[in-house]
């Protein structure tokens, strides 16, 4: 748990399993009409089902378009991958031409989706080597300096990117708290380089990381992408803040999407990594 001392941050900790999420968030549209085989119900549905349909294909194009990797069976093990997507949906918009609708009137809908590739073969590909390379999917690696820290001892946390990424580092406490600890009021920059390993607590910061009671399980979050992540509801603790947001990775993925061309699909690579915690 984290017990704040002027400018020390306290936490006890040891290292023993992450878990990761990586996906890709865009924006898509669906279509349908209301006939007489179909009631106003089942047209919202068949419109949803042609957005979710329109965000897998958007986004297979785009992976497909940004993946430039030269060994042609893993760049096709990653389009496979996120042809067989799952999508779930962020945020939703959706009018009818008149209200109520009649017979004959349509229903559009817009919806933010996250794209998530079909988690057993990105397990497979996470095995290799060529993950590093900055044209694949976005892809952020965190771990501590060893697994298993006794009391009095200062933690680093290090992470590091295949890519130019936006992020956030979440300590996740035993008792439910959350305390954002990067950004933090002294070290506000968000955005990182690719390929370069980035220490926490380092520079700017003004706490440490040091290992004291109350034991207990915790987790250490990053979220990341290649667009700017949503904003949470922040206060002030110290060097430090205390996160209000209540639906945290929810509001993490209020990605603001950004189109590099008018031409290209616009959508914002994510990636989500939990490093398991517990005290020893």
């Amino acid at each position: 748990m984290f017990k704040i001392l002027v400018s020390i941050l306290v936490l006890a900790m040891l290292s023993i399993n992450s878990h990761a999420i990586q996906s890709t968030i865009t924006e898509s549209e669906g279509y349908a009409c209301m006939g007489e085989d179909r009631t106003k119900r089942q047209t919202e549905e068949t419109a949803l089902q042609d957005a979710k349909k329109k965000a897998i294909e958007q986004v297979s194009t785009y992976i497909q378009s940004e993946t430039q990797v030269k060994d042609f069976e893993l760049q096709k093990d990653i389009i496979n991958a996120y042809a067989n997507a799952n999508v779930r949906v962020i945020e939703l918009r959706g009018k009818w031409d008149t209200e109520p609708p009649k017979v004959g009137d349509c229903y559009r809908v817009k919806i933010k989706a996250e794209v998530v590739p079909d988690e057993y073969a990105m397990k497979k590909l996470s095995e290799s080597k060529d993950l590093d390379d900055p044209s694949l999917p976005l892809k952020v690696k965190i771990w501590t300096e060893k697994k298993e820290f006794k009391r009095g001892e200062k933690v680093k946390i290090y992470f590091k990117g295949n890519k130019p990424f936006y992020a956030k580092i979440i300590y996740e406490q035993s008792d439910g708290n959350l305390i954002q600890i990067l950004p933090n009021p002294y070290r506000e920059d968000n955005y990182f380089q690719g390929g370069v390993v980035y220490e926490i607590p380092s520079g700017p910061d003004r706490f440490e990381l040091e290992v004291t009671p109350p034991f207990g399980e915790e987790n250490i979050i990053i979220y990341a992408s290649t667009s700017p992540l949503g904003n949470l509801d922040l206060e002030k603790a110290g060097s430090v803040y205390l996160v209000k947001s209540k639906d945290l990775g929810e509001t993490t993925r209020g990605i603001i999407i950004i189109g590099k061309d008018q031409h290209k699909t616009k959508a914002g690579e994510f990636f989500e990594e939990k490093l398991e915690i517990k005290t020893r």
